[in-house]
């Protein structure tokens, strides 16, 4: 099991988008699962992939 978590820049990065993109997505409800631990935002990792794999399109699946 993966425990790493990111942070809302790192997020952001990996998927080539703005930081401000995330908290849209958080305020709306969208996007992977997310951990607030007073003011800081997480996302796991394992979360993360796994919305990465929910929004998949195309293709042959494997």
């Amino acid at each position: 099991m993966e425990s790493r978590h990111l942070t809302p820049e790192e997020l952001a990065e990996r998927w080539r988008s703005k930081v401000q993109t995330l908290a849209n997505m958080r305020y709306r409800g969208d996007g992977p699962r997310w951990i607030k631990c007073g003011r800081l935002v997480r996302y796991r990792l394992a979360d993360v992939k796994a919305y990465e794999e929910s929004k998949a399109q195309g293709g042959a699946a494997a």
